[in-house]
């Protein structure tokens, strides 16, 4: 099945690094939405759910603000929308943080069922991880936060999240390097306190 492209979605880094201050720049704007709104909009829906609709337009205008300030030389308008994006939502992180600890929570009461098969222990050890997961994200610090989600779930490489919020590539690596750590470190949890009701 072939899968139609937008004119002009085909990103290469080239492609993705305009000029915004030309005489075009409505036709660019109109592709760099084309282009990215969709992804950012699942990234956005994985953390805020219903405000990804608001973050994707919101993102957009402030990008169409503050077009002058971008810097082709300095990243691609990807990593300078995420950035932008990331910005907006630290607004609301609070609201983020209360999502996973709710998730934690519906997640821990799923836990405490009974096993009746294979089946339902499966959930039980999907819903205590589920558990683990969502607690251990909403205890990162939010610049955490942001480095793990942009590169799992918006898929930007270490180059494009150290673009996206303005810190040095190594930063960018050295906090991924300690946020798997530390969840990695919640895992096995599962397996023990598993084990130790059996």
């Amino acid at each position: 099945m072939t899968q139609h492209t937008p004119a002009g979605a085909q990103a290469s880094d080239a492609d993705d690094r305009p000029d915004l201050s030309g005489p075009g720049r409505s036709r660019v704007f109109g592709q760099l939405f084309d282009r990215h709104a969709r992804p950012l909009h699942r990234y956005l829906a994985r953390r805020v759910g219903d405000l990804a609709d608001d973050l994707v337009g919101e993102t957009f205008l402030v990008a169409y603000q503050t077009r002058d300030g971008y810097d082709p030389e300095r990243g691609t308008a990807r990593s300078w929308l995420y950035g932008i994006a990331t910005n907006l939502l630290r607004r609301h992180v609070r609201q983020e943080v209360r999502g996973l600890a709710a998730a934690a929570r519906a997640a821990g009461s799923t836990a405490g069922q009974e096993d009746h098969g294979n089946r339902v222990a499966d959930q039980v050890d999907a819903a205590a991880r589920t558990r683990l997961l969502a607690g251990a994200l909403a205890e990162l610090d939010a610049g955490d936060r942001d480095v793990l989600l942009l590169t799992s779930w918006a898929g930007l490489d270490s180059n494009e999240v150290a673009e996206a919020l303005g810190i040095p590539v190594g930063t960018v690596r050295s906090r991924l390097h300690r946020v798997r750590r530390r969840l990695r470190a919640h895992a096995p949890e599962t397996d023990h306190a598993r084990t130790g009701d059996e």
